[in-house]
């Protein structure tokens, strides 16, 4: 019986796998980053039922894996995307940094619950992700 067509797919589904748990790991060191840059702790405030925490986080989280998905998309190895992960990491800080300069009282806000700045931040950084992601080329 003939599986030669079957080694195309099983290097595929590796490539895929390789890819996918990088970026899964890329995903988590963002977070890890994210988190210890803000000051306030997104995780804890989550766990005590702070919607706006868990607003702010998850729209970073989203402004992140954007470009991060882009880059898996086009890039032709793993220290491409790799190189466009760590842009879109800096993306997002800045993003924050940004809405930390509009509202000066984020952090504050954040750990009061308040949802109108979290909205803000996760409206912020999901677009500069997206923008992000479309900003990446071939060449």
């Amino acid at each position: 019986m003939d599986t030669t067509w079957l080694d195309p797919a099983v290097t595929g589904v590796g490539a895929h796998l390789l890819y996918f748990a990088v970026a899964i790991g890329a995903t988590i060191l963002f977070v890890a980053v994210y988190t210890a840059i803000t000051p306030y702790r997104e995780i804890t405030l989550i766990r005590q039922g702070n919607t706006a925490a868990a607003i702010s986080l998850g729209g970073a989280i989203l402004g992140y894996t954007c470009p991060l998905a882009q880059a898996v998309a086009q890039s032709g190895n793993l220290a491409d995307m790799l190189l466009w992960s760590a842009v879109a990491l800096v993306a997002q800080l800045v993003a924050y940094g940004a809405t930390r300069l509009i509202l000066p009282h984020l952090s504050a806000d954040v750990n009061e619950g308040k949802i109108a700045p979290a909205i803000f931040l996760a409206a912020l950084s999901i677009a500069i992700g997206i923008l992000n992601a479309a900003a990446m080329s071939d060449g």
